[in-house]
């Protein structure tokens, strides 16, 4: 199993970016949100990724980066859920919605409940 975060896996395109907000799906699980959107966006890759956490719940960049860095730790761990179960390329973005300081372990376990809510969305909308 590959645990890389790649540069080529990383979500940087702004027009991908406005596109997956204003015409993206969403699945969420408290303090989690993912939003996606399936679609060939250029590259060779089946997942491009993006980290976010709002700057009205952090005003301090320092507590921001901390939140992105593990939100960046938690998908890279887990990809394994998504690569194995996705048919075509997805766009994501990794949203955390609360003020709440919650610990690694946590927002791991949270990360997990929602890729898995996520594959269920997919499978539901296939069908």
């Amino acid at each position: 199993m590959n645990f890389t975060y790649p540069k080529s896996e990383k979500l940087k395109s702004k027009t991908t970016i406005d596109l997956l907000f204003s015409k993206g799906k969403s699945v969420s699980k408290y303090p989690l949100r993912l939003v996606y959107m399936a679609g060939d966006f250029g590259e060779n890759t089946p997942v491009k990724m993006g980290v976010s956490v709002s700057k009205k719940h952090f005003k301090n960049a320092v507590d921001r980066n901390y939140f992105k860095r593990v939100l960046r730790e938690a998908y890279r761990l887990n990809k394994h859920l998504l690569l194995d179960n996705l048919e075509q390329p997805y766009a994501f973005m990794l949203l955390y919605q609360t003020k709440d300081h919650l610990m690694y372990e946590e927002i791991n376990k949270k990360t997990i409940q929602l890729f898995e809510k996520f594959l269920a969305a997919i499978k539901s909308e296939k069908a």
